[in-house]
């Protein structure tokens, strides 16, 4: 398949000091590419890059056709069509703490998409049931276990059907037998032909991919 996903060049500085160094990168559709490196080489902040939630200093990415230039994040009104295109999913999860499981995963659906009640209920039964769990989805995040959360977490990123889901640490909190169902999962997600980029820094979990690509030190 195409790339859905083309990261040129990428630097990103902080402070005088770089942080992603000529960072290069394609990911296609149904395939799974894990970025490598120890903490604080910069694996999620080129994930924030791509999904636009942070600046960057000289390069270009392209995502499912919409171009990233170097400069300030643009304004939410012009990152419509990449709002359609990525999902993310954060190290934490970063689930909503007063809204339960589905509501976490209609909110956007609603608010941002404007979906209908009934079709986002719909769209958010979908996504748990396939997610296997569903019968969690009238729980609040605090009564959830990390695999719990992290499911809830894909379901809200791929409620607008991203063509890429990015994903931050996703074995963080995980159990070896919940590392190996999230395996398969993303290997679901894959077959459907999304494209997936994951930093990690779990070495097993990585075989699970199609290609790694190391950032030993931001390059």
């Amino acid at each position: 398949m195409s790339a859905i996903l083309n990261i040129e060049g990428l630097r990103i500085c902080y402070e005088g000091r770089d942080v992603l160094k000529d960072l290069s990168l394609e990911v296609s559709g149904g395939e799974i590419v894990a970025l490598m490196g120890p903490s604080g080489v910069g694996k999620s902040t080129a994930l924030r890059a791509v999904a636009a939630l942070q600046a960057f200093d000289e390069g270009r990415i392209v995502v499912d056709g919409f171009t990233l230039l170097p400069g300030p994040v643009q304004p939410e009104s012009r990152l419509v069509p990449l709002r359609r295109s990525v999902g993310f999913v954060f190290q934490a999860h970063a689930l909503f703490e007063h809204l339960t499981a589905r509501e976490n995963v209609t909110l956007a659906l609603r608010h941002v998409w404007k979906k209908n009640p009934v079709e986002a209920d719909q769209t958010a039964t979908r996504l748990l049931e396939a997610l296997d769990v569903a019968p969690r989805a009238a729980a609040w995040p605090r009564q959830l276990s990390g695999g719990e959360a992290q499911r809830v977490a894909i379901a809200r990123a791929l409620a607008p059907d991203p063509r890429l889901l990015l994903m931050d640490e996703p074995t963080a909190a995980l159990d070896p037998a919940r590392r190996s169902a999230l395996s398969a999962t993303l290997r679901n997600l894959a077959a459907q032909g999304r494209a997936l980029l994951v930093a990690t820094h779990d070495a097993d979990f990585a075989r699970a991919a199609d290609r790694v690509v190391t950032l030993p030190s931001g390059r």
